[in-house]
Order: structure tokens, then C-alpha cells, then sequence
């Protein structure tokens, strides 16, 4: 018998849609624009005297990928819901087939199918990463550092998050910001576990230009070309000994497989919210694994809802490097849960062993940085 044998099927009552708006730190400047704000759809899942939570992460303009903040919660509404409230769930996994027939719209779907599984192991009273079979306690935490105003603020930047423990740093690039900014970090600190993602700015006519980050000593390329540029990656990594890790190209469990099939990335950053949520995500998890291929978990500046969802992830055995799974205070004055994420001193998070993904959203917090009336669908 399982955990979710235990629970029986899932009727849900009602699906929530809350508007929130967190303020940054700081600006959070990449190859695709400025945020000033973490805007999201908190979704929840009732029934039974039970609510599953998950953040939705599509942006506010198609710049990262087609879906919208707009655009999710039309779709979540009108195609998603409707089928999920159709008939009972036996079993979470069972919700990504039922969302199938509706075509792409990953993040849409993920921001559903999470808030189920979510919802099942607080009922089961499972943690989501153990019911999975992870082991680990803490996940490694790797920091991302925007595109700075200056090569001397990089510097500042960087030092001041090597200084607090992070132990592996991320920097975004683009054509113009690439070669001076790593050298300067590389000069600085030799010995850094040091990556350097492109947001898809380039092109294969700058392979030779990204050739020359192979003197850089990188952990790895994150997306330097297109999303849909699969064939073009596998012609750029056979250009460089620099591992080229797929981001935005891997929307699902196909595009994982054929990009190893192509040689187009020697290592996957996985998002389940990118990919169409935990199910996906864990397919994703078996194939990298069967492949040798190395495996981390991305985020998407996520309040402590999203990274909670995330940590569950990055508990299993095939994420073998740090993921952007930073504490709280790296974007937020104040967290959407509480007590904040935390680093440790050993440069980790600790994974919460609570039901589920662990946390949910403090009440407080989720009235005062709404910033709209909340929706209600029901049966």
C-alpha cells in the first residue's frame, strides 16, 4: 500500500488563484530585461480540510518563454481547472496525463499539477522529497548574480556573496558582457566554482567569440543559444570543451531526450515548473541518470513557496551539482513564508521535512503583498 492508497481519491473542492507581488532586494538584470518585483499566481488546491500550494512562475513579458503572467491564468482557468475538477484523482502522477490533451502551456500546468502533489502529502503526511526516495538532508546553494553596471561592482557583488558561503557563483552574460567580467572573476578567484549563463543572446556566429571561455576554467555554458537551437548547441559543444548545460530548451521530457540524443548539452538544469511540473520533472531525473548526465535545479527568483517546491527536487540523488537555490534575503526583504530559507555554514539549504513540499505561505504575509481579490473555481 502507498501513501496516497492511504489518502483515496482526491475530490478537489475548490482551486484558488492569488495574486502576489514580493519587491526585490535589488534589480535583477539578465539577457532578457529588468525586474524590480516577483510577480506570481499563488495557486492553492482545498479539499477535505487540506489546501496544496504552488507558485506559478511565468514572467510578465514573453521574453523567457511564451507563457505570460496573463496569459497562465487564462489558461489555468478556462482549460486546466475545468479538468481537474471533472473527476476524483488516484494518484498525483495521474495529472499530467489529464492536462495532456492541452498543448505546451508547461508552466500553466505545473503551477497545477504541483499544488496536487503538494496537496496529497499533506494529506498523506509525506515529505514530497522522501516519498521519492531522497535521502539527502540539504541541498548544495549556488548564487546568481545579474548583469552588473560595472565590471568593479561585479567584483563587490560576487565577493560579497563568497563572503556569506556561497560556494558556487552563476553570472549572467551577453554579447558586449562576457570575456572581461569572468576574467575579472577568474583573476580574483582562481579556485571558484564558477558558471556563466547566456539567456540564449547568441548565436552559432559567436562560436568563436564563446570558444574562448574555455580559458575561463567554467563548470559550464548555461543556454547560449535559442531555445529551439537544439542542432546548433550540439554543433557549438562539439566546438568547446566547456560543458554547454540546456535551460530554456528543455521544456519536457522529448526535448530532454533528443538533446542528449543530438549531443546538443553535457548537463540539463532542471525546473519543474519550466518543464510541466514534478512528474515531468522526475522523468527528466530517470533519463539523466540513465545517461550519466549531470543535473541541477533552477529557479525562477521563486519566493519560499516555489524554492520549498524546488528543495523537494534537488533531494534526490541525481542532482549532483548546486543548484540557484538560494536563501531567502538573496532577493527578498521578507519572505513569503516563515521562518525564511537560510544559508547554512557549509553553503547549503536545509530541506524542509515537513508534509509535502514542507512550508506554506504565512497568512500575514500572503494579505499584505496580494495585490488583487482572490479567485475562487469550483465545482
Amino acid at each position: 500500500m502507498t501513501a496516497w492508497d492511504r489518502v483515496g481519491p482526491l475530490r478537489v473542492e475548490a482551486v484558488s488563484l492569488t495574486e502576489v507581488a514580493l519587491p526585490l532586494v535589488a534589480p535583477f538584470v539578465t539577457a532578457h530585461g529588468r525586474e524590480s518585483h516577483r510577480r506570481f499566481w499563488l495557486v492553492g488546491v482545498h479539499a477535505g480540510g487540506v489546501t496544496g500550494w504552488a507558485e506559478s512562475v511565468a514572467q510578465e513579458e514573453p521574453l523567457y518563454s511564451e507563457e505570460t503572467h496573463a496569459t497562465l491564468h487564462d489558461v489555468v482557468v478556462r482549460h486546466l481547472v475545468p479538468r481537474l475538477l471533472r473527476e476524483p484523482i488516484t494518484d498525483p502522477a495521474d495529472v499530467a496525463v489529464r492536462l495532456s490533451p492541452i498543448r505546451h502551456h508547461p508552466m500553466a500546468k505545473a503551477s497545477v499539477e504541483m499544488a496536487v502533489w503538494d496537496w496529497y502529502g499533506r494529506a498523506a503526511g509525506v515529505s514530497l522529497g522522501a516519498h521519492w526516495g531522497g535521502t539527502r538532508p540539504e541541498a548544495p546553494a549556488g548564487v546568481v548574480v545579474g548583469i552588473s553596471a560595472s565590471v568593479a561592482d561585479l567584483v563587490d557583488t560576487v565577493g560579497a556573496h563568497v563572503a556569506a558561503g556561497y560556494r558556487r557563483v552563476k553570472i549572467k552574460i551577453q554579447p558586449g558582457w562576457d570575456l572581461e567580467p569572468l576574467q575579472a572573476l577568474r583573476s580574483t578567484w582562481p579556485s571558484l566554482a564558477l558558471w556563466a549563463d547566456a539567456n540564449s543572446s547568441y548565436t552559432l556566429g559567436d562560436a568563436a567569440r564563446l570558444a574562448q571561455l574555455d580559458r575561463m576554467n567554467l563548470g559550464l555554458l548555461e543556454q547560449p543559444l535559442g531555445p529551439d537551437d537544439l542542432v546548433d548547441h550540439a554543433t557549438l559543444q562539439r566546438r568547446m570543451t566547456t560543458p554547454v548545460c540546456l535551460d530554456e530548451s528543455i521544456r519536457s521530457l522529448q526535448d530532454a531526450r533528443q538533446a542528449l540524443q543530438l549531443g546538443a548539452c553535457r548537463v540539463i538544469n532542471v525546473k519543474p515548473a519550466r518543464v510541466g511540473g514534478f512528474g515531468p520533472a522526475l522523468a527528466i531525473h530517470a533519463l539523466a541518470r540513465d545517461h550519466g548526465v549531470p543535473l541541477w535545479c533552477g529557479g525562477m527568483l521563486e519566493s519560499g513557496v516555489g524554492r520549498a517546491a524546488n528543495l523537494q527536487l534537488a533531494r534526490q540523488e541525481g542532482f549532483t551539482l548546486p543548484g540557484d537555490l538560494s536563501a531567502s534575503a538573496r532577493y527578498f526583504h521578507e519572505d513569503l513564508v516563515d521562518p525564511p530559507f537560510v544559508l547554512t555554514p557549509r553553503g547549503t539549504l536545509a530541506i524542509p521535512t515537513g508534509p509535502g513540499i514542507g512550508v506554506a505561505p504565512h497568512p500575514d504575509r500572503l494579505r499584505r503583498f496580494q495585490v488583487g481579490a482572490v479567485e475562487w473555481l469550483r465545482r
